[in-house]
């Protein structure tokens, strides 16, 4: 594709059930032993052995009943509309591995919340009343949940949360939460901004949508990690919410408002080709003029990185559905399931996006 002409795409936040097919190039970080291949498109979310956050959770803890995950109603709460490549890669991921389980068809229940919080309270209870026995939930927000997750304990329905943390707590209110590090994302994007910066110039923030630990992470880790250079300067910070259009209409006034913008970071991929697009519209020439990083790991940020109108992506890997069924099972064989699973995030710069585009998703 043009890399002037960058369709338009969205990002979901997942319940999760489903993987991709080839091992994760890195090692992921994490309270649990590293999860199996998986089939579809690209790298499985994975996980090793690092510091477990707290003590584990059994079902002889919690009183729950045992279930076989083949037979057992499963739903999955997405929050956010499938209109872009994470939320699109998330689903699948779920869908796949729910397939390769076996599991059929009609026992896997899903819903959308079209990012609208009292729906998605709404839809959990409705998956409960729907007779959904174990439950992956990717949280809207990191607070307001708690409704849907008193719901799911009164039934004695176990609950995973991918990809955004609930501020509730883990074994009480449910089991665990598996996603990135996104302190450790927001550090890693700045080491990137630092090298393709070489430590000097003026940086504006695309900030992500509030009410969740993936922006506060995201940029908290950016803004420490930055403070070694000191060359650089945060001139401007405005949220994108997440979304390209909104990414692209901030970055048309902070062109106006700082012309001599050096530098992007957007916190995530989407913003980030709605920045390019803007540089673009206005006579400049971002990777260039202008170095762009951002997370998420798309295939059209990573192909615009191999077009040199980007500069590096640390991607965020949705694909958790071998993980999601995995710690499912566990927690049903009667092993402890820690609090958190970190996954490991690859990582995209010009000397490997051309070869690794397929990667992306």
């Amino acid at each position: 594709m043009s890399p002037s002409t960058v369709p338009t795409g969205a990002r979901i936040v997942l319940v999760t059930a489903a993987v991709a097919s080839v091992a994760l190039a890195g090692c992921a970080k994490s309270e649990t032993t590293p999860a199996a291949p998986s089939s579809g498109g690209g790298p499985a979310a994975s996980a090793a052995p690092a510091t477990q956050a707290g003590p584990g959770c059994t079902i002889t803890q919690t009183g729950y009943p045992k279930v076989d995950l083949k037979s057992a109603v499963i739903g999955f709460s997405q929050s956010e509309k499938e209109a872009n490549p994470f939320r699109i890669a998330e689903t699948q991921s779920i869908k796949d591995e729910a397939a390769k389980l076996g599991i059929a068809a009609d026992k896997l229940l899903t819903t959308n919340a079209q990012s609208d919080l009292n729906k998605q309270i709404s839809d959990i209870k409705s998956l409960l009343d729907r007779g959904a026995q174990l439950l992956i939930v990717a949280p809207l927000n990191s607070d307001g949940l708690q409704p849907a997750l008193d719901a799911a304990k009164a039934k004695k329905v176990p609950v995973i949360t991918v990809d955004r943390k609930v501020t509730s707590q883990p074994c009480t209110d449910y089991l665990t939460f598996i996603g990135s590090n996104f302190v450790e994302q927001g550090k890693r994007a700045a080491d990137e901004m630092i090298r393709v910066t070489g430590g000097t110039g003026k940086v504006a923030i695309l900030l992500g949508a509030s009410g969740n630990n993936v922006t506060t992470d995201r940029t908290q880790g950016f803004k420490d990690q930055l403070k070694s250079a000191a060359g650089l300067s945060i001139v401007a910070e405005q949220t994108g919410e997440f979304d390209r259009s909104k990414g692209q209409a901030v970055m048309e006034q902070l062109i106006q408002s700082h012309p001599d913008l050096t530098a992007v970071y957007a916190e995530n991929d989407e913003m980030g080709i709605g920045a390019v697009n803007a540089l673009k519209a206005a006579g400049k020439n971002p990777g260039k003029d202008v170095k762009v990083v951002s997370i998420d790991g798309t295939r059209n940020a990573v192909q615009l990185i191999a077009d040199g109108s980007y500069n590096a992506v640390i991607e965020s890997n949705p694909r958790f559905g071998n993980l999601a069924f995995k710690t499912l099972q566990e927690f049903e064989d009667g092993k402890s399931v820690p609090p958190t699973v970190v996954i490991s995030d690859d990582q995209y710069d010009e000397t490997n996006a051309a070869q690794k585009v397929a990667n992306a998703y």
